[in-house]
């Protein structure tokens, strides 16, 4: 197993190991998307972790087919093991928010079978913007499963009693996070990462 595979597996055990809350759709509809810079750049976190974002390209990577409403994100950790995200962000209710998507999980021919089993999902994480710092908090799964679970909230979902999977469209996506923005506990549990500008 190549050690890029490595790594991607061990981000899919993380995803799936109750520290955030990931969905089977996006949070954004396509009409909600704006053209920005707001993460332009690199960026590094407390574990020495390289966060470059670029914007996305329609296509062919030429000057003129920049997409300014769409990143890529490229991770590289100490060890220089790499991994690609696309991200969009989307502002609601006052806030920005982020929404995270790995579209590929293997490229070893050995692992097809592997591939099979896995299913892209998105996660997503409330941002703030501070001077040359991004704060990126993920909701907590574990208070999400406790809403549920006690009838607090309904939202569309699949729950398999090793994970809770949402299954709601963009629209009521967004009604759940706007509602529980300002929510302590919803964050409380959830995974955060602090960028500082390069």
């Amino acid at each position: 197993m190549k050690t890029r595979n490595l790594f991607i597996v061990a981000i899919i055990v993380f995803l799936f190991s109750g520290c955030i809350v990931y969905s089977f759709y996006p949070l954004y509809n396509k009409e909600d998307l704006f053209a920005n810079d707001i993460l332009t750049g690199k960026w590094t976190d407390d574990e020495g972790t390289l966060w470059n974002f670029e914007h996305a390209y329609f296509g062919k990577k030429v000057p003129e087919n920049i997409d300014s409403t769409s990143y890529t994100l490229f991770l590289k950790d100490k060890d220089d093991i790499e991994s690609e995200f696309s991200v969009h962000i989307v502002k609601l209710g006052g806030h920005y928010f982020l929404d995270f998507y790995m579209e590929e999980f293997f490229d070893d021919e050995n692992l097809v079978l592997a591939s099979f089993h896995i299913i892209p999902v998105h996660t997503f994480a409330k941002l703030t913007v501070e001077e040359n710092k991004l704060i990126i908090n993920w909701f907590d799964q574990d208070w999400l499963e406790d809403l549920i679970e006690e009838n607090k909230i309904r939202i569309h979902h699949e729950n398999n009693g090793d994970f809770i999977l949402l299954t709601a469209k963009p629209d009521e996506l967004q009604k759940f996070v706007t509602k529980y923005v300002n929510s302590e506990e919803a964050f409380n549990d959830g995974l955060e990462a602090i960028l500082t500008r390069q």
